[in-house]
C-alpha cells in the first residue's frame, strides 16, 4: 500500500485528478494516522472525520465522471481552531467561545475548499492565541513531538506538530508575532509567514479586529516539504472583500538578484552557537548554488518589538484582560500583566507616534530589500523553549520577548517570512529564518527550497 506521506501534496494532487489514487483512501489513511498519532501530541482537539470521508467520497464521484477538480484535490489539510470552519466552533482554545458555532467559511479556507482540499481535523493553540506554547485549560497541551520537555510552538503549535507527524500534509496557522514561523522552527518543519492581504483574514462569526492583528496577523501554511508550502499559499491566496487588507497581487515577481545578506546576530543578539552554524551552513549552501552572500548592515529590528507590543498588546488592554480573567488562563493572563504598565500609559498621541515610527522603520527595510532580496537570519537567538518556560516569572517572559526579536519584528514591518528546519540534534530541532521583500513570497519558496535540498527534508515522526 501507497505511504501517503511519501507522496508530496501536489503528487496526491495529482494522482486523485488522475484516477490514480481515491480520496477516500488519502483520507482514510490520514485519520489512522491520527488516531495512531494524536494521543502522544495532542495536535488535533477537534475531529473533522465524518465531514472528510463524506467530502472525499463526492470528490472521488465528480472525477470518475469526469468533472474538473481543483488544485489540492484531496490534498489532507488540518486548520488552526481560533478560524472559522461551518458547523465548527471557532474557540481559540477557550472554553467562553465554545458556543460560537460558524456557519460559514473564512474566506482562506472557501478558497482552499473551492480547490478541493479535505479538512480532517483542527488544531490546538494557547488560549486566545497569545503565547509560543500551545497549552491551555480548556483541550490540554499539544508535545513537542520531538521531545516533551519542550514547546511544540505557537500559537499555532497544533498545526506544527500535527504536519511533522503526518497528520495532514498542509497545515494552516496564523502569525502576528511569530505563530507560523516559530512552531515550524519548535517542530522542525517548514512555515511560511505571508505578507499581510496576500490570504484573506476574516471571521464572519466575530467582530472586525483591532487594528494591530489587521496590520500585522496573516494566515498561511505549515508543511514538512516546502513546495507542500507553495501549494498551500496557492489554495488559501487570493481576493476576498471580506478582509479589508485583502489584495489581488500576482503570486510571481519579477526576475531579482541573487544576494543574501547574512545577519547572526540581529541588534546584537547572543544567537546560540547552533543556530549560528547553521545560518552559515546556509549562507554556504547559497555560495555554492551561485549566490552572492554579504553580511551588510541591516536596518533597526528592535523598535519594531515594543511597536508590536503597543499596536497589538497594550490596545484595548483592558477587555483583552477581562476575557483572559473570564477563561482563567494563567498564560494570557500573564503575558496582559506584563504589558499593563503600557496599556496604561496608551493614548491617541502615542498611537500616531506607532503608525509614524513604524513607517519609517518599513521604508528603510524595503529600500534594504531592494539591494539584498534575501534576508538570512535566525528564528530566535535560542533553541526551542522548555514547555510552559512563559510561566516562570515576569523576568523570563521579558527574556523571551528579547530573544524573540526576530519573529516579532517582521509582522511590524509587513514583510513575508519562511522557516526552514535544519536538523535535531538529541531531540532539539534549530532552523533559519529567511526575510523578504513585501508580495515576494516566492523569493522566500525558491530560497527555501534551494535551503531544504542542503538540510534535508525534514522526517517523519510518530
Amino acid at each position: 500500500m501507497t505511504d501517503f506521506n511519501s507522496l508530496s501534496a501536489r503528487e496526491i494532487a495529482a494522482r486523485i485528478r488522475s484516477g490514480d489514487l481515491k480520496a477516500v483512501d488519502v483520507v482514510t489513511a490520514t485519520l489512522d494516522r491520527v488516531q495512531k498519532a494524536n494521543p502522544k501530541v495532542n495536535a488535533i482537539i477537534q475531529d473533522c472525520a465524518k465531514d472528510a470521508l463524506a467530502e472525499a467520497e463526492a470528490l472521488d464521484a465528480r472525477v470518475a465522471s469526469g468533472a474538473p477538480v481543483g488544485a489540492l484535490a484531496g490534498v489532507p489539510v488540518t486548520i488552526k481552531v481560533l478560524s472559522d470552519q461551518t458547523g465548527y466552533a471557532s474557540t481559540n482554545s477557550c472554553r467562553i467561545y465554545s458556543d460560537v458555532i460558524a456557519t460559514q467559511d473564512s474566506p482562506f479556507l472557501a478558497h482552499m475548499r473551492e480547490k478541493d482540499a479535505i479538512v480532517i481535523g483542527r488544531t490546538n493553540t494557547p488560549a486566545f492565541s497569545y503565547r509560543w506554547f500551545s497549552t491551555n485549560d480548556f483541550y490540554g497541551a499539544t508535545k513537542n513531538p520531538h521531545n516533551d520537555a519542550l514547546t511544540a510552538g505557537g500559537s499555532s503549535g497544533g498545526a506544527g506538530a500535527a504536519v511533522a507527524t503526518g497528520m495532514g500534509h498542509i497545515g494552516h496557522g496564523t502569525d502576528i508575532a511569530g505563530s507560523i514561523r516559530y512552531p515550524a522552527y519548535a517542530c522542525g518543519v517548514q512555515g511560511l509567514r505571508p505578507t499581510p492581504g496576500r490570504v484573506p483574514m476574516f471571521n464572519p462569526s466575530g467582530t472586525d479586529r483591532g487594528i494591530g492583528p489587521q496590520l500585522m496577523a496573516v494566515s498561511g501554511p505549515l508543511a514538512r516539504r516546502v513546495d507542500d508550502l507553495r501549494l498551500g499559499l496557492e489554495g488559501m491566496a487570493g481576493y476576498s472583500t471580506g478582509d479589508a487588507w485583502s489584495a489581488p497581487v500576482p503570486l510571481v515577481g519579477p526576475t531579482y538578484r541573487r544576494r543574501v545578506a547574512l545577519v547572526t546576530h540581529p541588534a546584537d543578539m547572543d544567537t546560540d552557537p547552533r543556530i549560528v552554524a547553521d545560518l552559515e551552513r546556509a549562507a554556504q549552501m547559497f555560495r555554492d548554488a551561485g549566490w552572492e552572500v554579504e553580511a551588510p548592515e541591516i536596518p533597526e529590528l528592535r523598535e519594531a518589538v515594543m511597536i508590536q507590543a503597543d499596536m497589538w498588546l497594550a490596545d484595548d488592554h483592558a477587555a483583552k484582560m477581562e476575557a483572559a480573567q473570564r477563561e482563567g488562563d494563567a498564560g494570557a493572563i500573564a503575558l496582559l500583566n506584563h504589558y499593563a504598565d503600557r496599556a496604561a500609559k496608551f493614548d491617541t498621541a502615542r498611537f500616531s507616534e506607532l503608525f509614524v515610527r513604524r513607517s519609517a522603520l518599513i521604508r528603510a527595510w524595503r529600500a534594504f530589500l531592494a539591494d539584498y532580496p534575501v534576508v538570512l537570519m535566525p528564528n530566535c537567538a535560542e533553541l526551542p523553549f522548555r514547555q510552559d518556560q512563559d510561566l516562570e516569572g515576569d523576568d523570563m517572559i521579558a527574556h523571551l520577548w528579547d530573544v524573540m526579536l526576530p519573529q516579532i519584528a517582521i509582522p511590524v514591518l509587513g514583510l513575508p517570512a519562511i522557516s526552514i528546519a535544519s536538523d535535531v540534534v538529541d531531540g532539539v530541532p534549530s532552523g533559519v529564518q529567511l526575510v523578504c521583500a513585501p508580495w515576494r513570497e516566492d523569493i522566500c519558496l525558491e530560497a527555501g527550497e534551494l535551503l531544504e535540498r542542503g538540510f534535508g527534508f525534514p522526517g517523519l515522526l510518530g
